[in-house]
């Protein structure tokens, strides 16, 4: 199945909204994937706190959420093979997720990482820029 065949439904809406939700019972529902972009700006945050990355260091935090290996369980997120959810959740992290989030040279790694979770039976993808930017034909 080529990747433009396979459905995307993205869902944004304002924090604390319920987005989330909603999102993990549509993926459940159908059988889909599930993505949640706000996660990968953590998950970025996170690696780069535990790696001590000087977070004025573009090319090295772009480095870093270029490779990022992380995948969504259910309501579990895990990098790597650790469940990191409640880990992404600090307020340091968040924090730090605000500042590199900020950064064009993450935004533009993790677009293209957001892209790969495209994967039949298909995807519902969850946070800003969804279905404007990543994936505008969701």
């Amino acid at each position: 199945m080529h990747l433009l065949n396979i459905p995307v439904i993205a869902i944004d809406g304002p924090t604390a909204s319920g987005k989330g939700t909603v999102a993990h019972q549509v993926a459940r529902r159908l059988g889909f994937h599930y993505l949640d972009s706000g996660a990968l700006y953590r998950l970025t945050a996170l690696t780069a706190l535990r790696k001590q990355t000087p977070l004025d260091d573009d090319h090295a935090l772009s480095k870093l959420a270029s490779t990022l290996h992380c995948r969504f369980d259910g309501e579990n997120i895990f990098l790597s093979n650790e469940n990191v959810s409640a880990a992404i959740r600090a307020e340091e992290v968040g924090n730090t997720a605000s500042r590199i989030a900020a950064l064009p040279a993450v935004r533009q790694s993790l677009y293209a990482l957001q892209l790969g979770f495209r994967a039949a039976p298909g995807l519902v993808a969850d946070g800003r820029d969804m279905g404007t930017v990543i994936f505008p034909h969701a």
